[in-house]
């Protein structure tokens, strides 16, 4: 049986020199609703405006920061997935730089994965309902 892969972006992050000046920038400038937390979550919807159950996460994290490791890209793209544990042990199977880790929370279930050029990939079961 084949394991389904991935099934939309569940967000970006990149690293910015500056991460206050540049999300008071992209608040000012294109109108993202930047959070305490340094992004924002942009609720999916059909045509009329009426949920359809998912958000993506944007996010500008401050350089020094090792959240990105070992990946040294200035950015990471997090990847919903439907079935975390199978995707995780396939991508094993074939071979590929899986992270050890696995963090299983409130906001879901979360697993990373090194490219062939060494970003970082997160994949992302959301929770129920998200």
């Amino acid at each position: 049986m084949r394991v389904k892969r991935v099934t939309g972006i569940g967000g970006i992050f990149f690293k910015a020199k500056d991460a206050p000046a540049l999300q008071a920038w992209y608040k000012l400038h294109l109108g993202i609703d930047v959070q305490s937390w340094g992004g924002a979550s942009f609720d999916w919807t059909d045509a009329d405006g009426k949920p359809t159950g998912g958000t993506t996460a944007w996010c500008i994290n401050s350089a020094a920061g090792d959240s990105f490791a070992p990946s040294q890209a200035p950015f990471m793209v997090n990847y919903r997935v439907d079935d975390l544990h199978a995707l995780i042990a396939a991508l094993k199977a074939e071979g590929c730089n899986v992270l050890e880790k696995v963090d299983e929370s409130e906001f879901g279930k979360f697993g990373w994965v090194l490219d062939p050029e060494g970003n970082k990939v997160e994949l992302w079961q959301p929770p129920p309902g998200g």
